[in-house]
């Protein structure tokens, strides 16, 4: 790939602030940083943090109890109403909002500022020439998919794929099969998360196009895992070459 643009924000001491995480990305972004939070959901993936809920259903009571200095969320990962539930109690909150591979530096710099620690990022330049046009289901029955308005796909542009229906309002379509048949798309990307797609998926999915099983976190995830993610699926993608 080509050349990389660097953004990297002063060093700072690590501070000792008690930080609970309802956001994977940023636990796993966090815990890179060498901050281990008091708390975070179930989807985390961390199963020596203490778990206060899910990402839509919060505990906001344990989370009360804990006294947390700083609670961090995300306005896509989260609901609002649970954000404000959050608030009535008085609680220290900072909600990000990553949309986009060109909004990480600035969402993740920002929450690196509060926590008082550093954030270096590399993002390599995008992926030209590849000119392929992807069906990336995250549901089926029925089929959903991702719109523009989703890092997902802003990640998926930038490695040179065209997300099919990604212009559609609703920021997951649903898809029929009709719409797919008239798309005809050059390959399915076939992530395994938030549905767990696999390879007993995969005669449904080759009906539509040649597919792809990619990692659902690396397309999904974003924060310290970014740079990386991006690599990796390049060197993904560059299997339907072969």
């Amino acid at each position: 790939m080509g050349p990389r643009l660097c953004c990297v924000y002063p060093q700072i001491m690590v501070s000792t602030i008690r930080v609970i995480s309802l956001v994977p990305s940023v636990t796993e972004t966090l815990l890179e940083w060498g901050i281990e939070p008091i708390a975070c959901t179930r989807f985390c993936e961390q199963p020596e943090i203490k778990h206060v809920g899910g990402t839509k259903d919060p505990d906001i009571e344990a989370i009360e109890a804990l006294a947390p200095d700083l609670i961090v969320l995300d306005r896509e990962e989260n609901r609002l109403e649970d954000y404000q539930a959050l608030a009535s109690c008085g609680l220290k909150l900072e909600a990000l909002h990553v949309t986009s591979v060109m909004n990480v530096d600035d969402e993740i710099g920002r929450l690196a500022s509060i926590v008082g620690t550093q954030w270096s990022h590399s993002l390599d330049a995008p992926r030209l020439g590849r000119s392929l046009k992807a069906f990336v289901p995250i549901w089926r029955r029925p089929w959903m998919t991702i719109s523009s308005l989703t890092y997902g796909a802003s990640l998926l542009n930038h490695l040179g794929i065209e997300v099919l229906f990604s212009d559609m309002e609703d920021v997951y379509p649903t898809i029929t099969d009709d719409m797919l048949k008239a798309t005809k798309p050059d390959v399915v990307l076939a992530p395994s998360e938030p549905y767990p797609f696999g390879k007993r998926h995969l005669r449904d999915l080759e009906s539509i196009a040649p597919t792809l099983l990619i990692d659902g976190q690396d397309l999904f995830w974003w924060g310290s895992r970014t740079s990386g993610a991006i690599r990796r699926l390049d060197q993904e993608l560059e299997k339907i070459r072969e």
